[in-house]
């Protein structure tokens, strides 16, 4: 099937920096067959034409660190930092099920495509004992949304009884953890360019996990030829308690069980001395920035210029609905650029290089830069196209400035391998009634378990 979108302004995101003010994108069978100024070229039968007139085309956006089932328990633990935050929702976390994880997963990913995402990292580790089977549930969900999924198999085995922050009934032991992790990888990941599943391995943090499940899982995931991911460096409170468990920075730690290197991505990458950034850009290790939930839990600023600069990959991040309520990704462009320029002035990050982390920056964080992140020929056909038709983005004559600083347009078409998935603001893959009843009856049932046990 080949569909073209004629008369949109394009920003590809490409190597030359390309900009088409009135520009066209092809794509046939799922891959972009072509980019460029004015009328598509006659490249044979046209299935669809799509008339972009008034709206930006940019790469689908990249979501490079999530935690789905958040979803289910939002707007709790308003004012805690993220230990006392973690602390309050554990518990809670301790009634999901498969069902409960599917609903809420389904939730997410409905607002994530509708916010501009077309590939969403999302890391899961939270298994109750007799919650039947999460991690599939959240597979299941991506598969219904119609979104790649980059399936984060996590884990903790270390709990209270053995000074971790979880209750003892949603870790897993040493073996179950590294045995799920590789069942997950053999039952799901999919290598093959254009696929719609991968699998990583992800323990969850240095405070939730051994040291021997971080080595032994590093070891696993590149036996088996996998991408690895882990939260680090986040806030202060985990620095201090790196310093007197193991004697050394949290950046430290990561290099001494294994987790820097060019296949590894980590979530947040907060409080960096400035040889730490050194280490994280010398070994390629990417930073998944999540700007607005680090805001929300008072977590910190990441040194986003910083890092780029040291040649490190640095994508965006929504982080769970529990600690960023809004659930969106488009709105991550703009907090990322408010917050590097807080931090650096306001040079530190322009509105180009923010739609850059969300697309580009993202795909080298994931590892699939030949694939996605940008609109050229031979990826896949990841297309996002923005209205900015309305009076909301009236008079601001940069197309590219009015998605970032502006009111967060409507998504008139997100095209997945060429697969309608949004069109004019609303999801088509999946029913948003039913997803919002079901997503009511989860949250329910959940809390109302917390509160019984």
């Amino acid at each position: 099937m080949r569909t073209v979108i004629e008369g949109a302004t394009v920003f590809p995101v490409d190597r030359a920096n390309s900009e088409y003010g009135t520009g066209h994108v092809v794509i046939n069978h799922g891959v972009i067959e072509a980019v460029g100024e004015g009328s598509a070229p006659d490249l044979g039968p046209v299935d669809e034409r799509i008339d972009g007139r008034g709206c930006l085309a940019t790469p689908g956006l990249v979501n490079t660190h999530h935690h789905l089932y958040q979803w289910a328990t939002r707007g709790l633990a308003q004012q805690s930092d993220l230990f006392n935050w973690l602390v309050t929702l554990y518990p809670i976390w301790a009634g999901l099920d498969e069902e409960i994880t599917e609903a809420a997963a389904t939730a997410g990913l409905v607002r994530l495509a509708e916010t501009g995402a077309t590939t969403v990292a999302d890391h899961h580790y939270v298994f109750p004992q007799g919650a039947g089977d999460p991690f599939t549930a959240v597979v299941s969900a991506a598969h219904q949304v119609g979104v790649r999924l980059h399936a984060v198999r996590g884990s903790m085995d270390r709990g209270q009884s053995h000074g971790g922050l979880p209750p003892d009934s949603i870790v897993e032991s040493l073996d179950d953890a590294l045995h799920g992790t590789e069942a997950a990888i053999d039952r799901y990941h999919d290598p093959e360019p254009g696929s719609m599943v991968r699998v990583a391995v992800g323990p969850c943090s240095p405070f939730s996990v051994s040291q021997e499940l971080m080595k032994e899982a590093a070891d696993l995931a590149r036996r088996k030829g996998v991408r690895l991911h882990t939260h680090l460096a986040e806030t202060l409170d985990e620095e201090r308690q790196c310093m007197a468990e193991f004697g050394c920075t949290p950046v430290e730690y990561a290099g001494r069980t294994g987790w820097l290197g060019e296949d590894v991505w980590l979530a947040h990458g907060i409080h960096l001395s400035d040889e730490a950034v050194g280490w994280i850009g010398n070994s390629g290790t990417g930073i998944a920035h999540c700007p607005t939930s680090n805001a929300r839990l008072g977590a910190g600023i990441a040194r986003v210029r910083d890092l780029i600069e040291a040649g490190a990959p640095v994508g965006l991040g929504v982080d769970g609905a529990a600690s960023n309520e809004d659930g969106g990704l488009g709105g991550e462009l703009r907090a990322a650029t408010y917050l590097a320029r807080l931090r650096g002035g306001p040079e530190a990050l322009t509105a180009r290089a923010a739609v850059w982390l969300g697309t580009m920056g993202g795909a080298r964080c994931l590892g699939r830069q030949r694939e996605i992140g940008s609109l050229e020929p031979g990826k896949q056909g990841d297309v996002v196209l923005w209205r900015l038709d309305g009076y909301e983005h009236a008079g601001i004559v940069d197309p590219v400035a009015a998605l970032v600083f502006g009111p967060l347009p409507q998504v008139r078409l997100l095209l997945v391998g060429g697969k309608t998935v949004v069109e004019d603001g609303s999801i088509r893959t999946v029913s948003d009634v039913d997803t919002a009843t079901a997503l009511r009856r989860a949250s329910s049932r959940l809390i109302r378990r917390a509160e019984e046990a």
